[in-house]
């Protein structure tokens, strides 16, 4: 039998969201926005967002999904650690590797090979993300920093927020871009047409992009990327929306135009201060061969 939990509006006012906050007490606000994001919840029978009105009479129903139990497993996967001391790491993570499990991918991910390959991570985030600061995506290449406790959890974290890491990106998108240098200042957000997309929208959150041309072909330009901040899907989102897509994307690009298992995106250099010395580290790998060889294709 399915966990229900039926509300209905007598007197309140306002967004959805904020009025369950008020009335269910026994569930955090974070807990609410998931079942919201989840597609949990309805009223009258219609499946809403978060920021949908309540007015008196409507009848409110959270169908509480299941809850997915995941057993995290440390796996001999093997790991390219660029760097590593008592207090964090720095991985280069290959295309394709997931970075920690989830229901669609209870294994295999990133997370279960730092549990074989790393004694200590961080215990900030929940059960399932041990040691993950931060998160590029799947199909996805390159730097990544690994908290070892959660004192440097909190120091990479907070230059994450404060906008003080550096973080570069190389992508081979669609078009020729004309000019050098681009900035991007766009918010994001979930799509309203597809939940599982994000979008540039009104009432998103701040996202701004930089861009250099490093090389120009027919139909496709080399760019360097710069992230001032960290949306998900950010790169991909703000590059279709300015009308030149990553190469290879499946969900914001067109699909197949050139060989490859998505996107032609890799992080290559990450920056930041040592959480325990302060010390400035920066590192860069490069791109992987396949990437490295449809760039050739394209010089010849």
């Amino acid at each position: 039998m399915k966990n229900e939990i039926k509300v209905t509006i007598n007197e309140e006012k306002g967004r959805v969201d904020k009025v369950l906050v008020e009335r269910l007490q026994d569930y955090s606000r974070s807990q609410i926005q998931a079942w919201l994001k989840e597609d949990a919840v309805t009223i009258n029978g219609e499946v809403i967002k978060a920021n949908r009105k309540v007015a008196a009479g409507d009848e409110i129903l959270i169908t509480i999904p299941e809850p997915v139990t995941l057993d995290l497993i440390a796996e001999n996967i093997p790991l390219e650690i660029i760097y590593e001391d008592q207090d964090m790491a720095v991985i280069n993570k290959p295309q394709g590797m997931v970075v920690h499990p989830s229901a669609g991918h209870p294994n295999g991910t990133l997370v279960n090979a730092l549990l074989y390959h790393l004694e200590n991570l961080s215990t900030i985030n929940d059960v399932i993300r041990p040691g993950i600061v931060h998160r590029i995506d799947k199909d996805t290449s390159g730097l990544l920093m690994v908290a070892k406790n959660d004192k440097a959890h909190e120091s990479l974290a907070k230059q994450l927020k404060d906008k003080t890491s550096l973080r570069k990106y190389v992508a081979l998108v669609h078009g020729t871009i004309s000019h050098e240098k681009g900035t991007i200042n766009a918010p994001i957000g979930r799509s309203k047409t597809n939940r599982k997309k994000q979008d540039v929208i009104a009432d998103g959150k701040p996202a701004v992009t930089h861009f250099t041309v490093l090389e120009r072909f027919n139909d496709f330009t080399l760019v360097e990327l710069q992230l001032e901040t960290g949306r998900t899907h950010q790169i991909r989102v703000h590059m279709n929306y300015i009308g030149y897509p990553v190469a290879g994307d499946p969900v914001y690009g067109p699909r197949k135009t050139l060989p490859g298992n998505g996107q032609y995106l890799h992080a290559k250099i990450l920056g930041f201060k040592h959480p325990s010395t302060g010390e400035e580290k920066v590192f860069e790998v490069e791109m992987p061969e396949d990437f490295k060889k449809t760039l050739e294709n394209l010089r010849n």
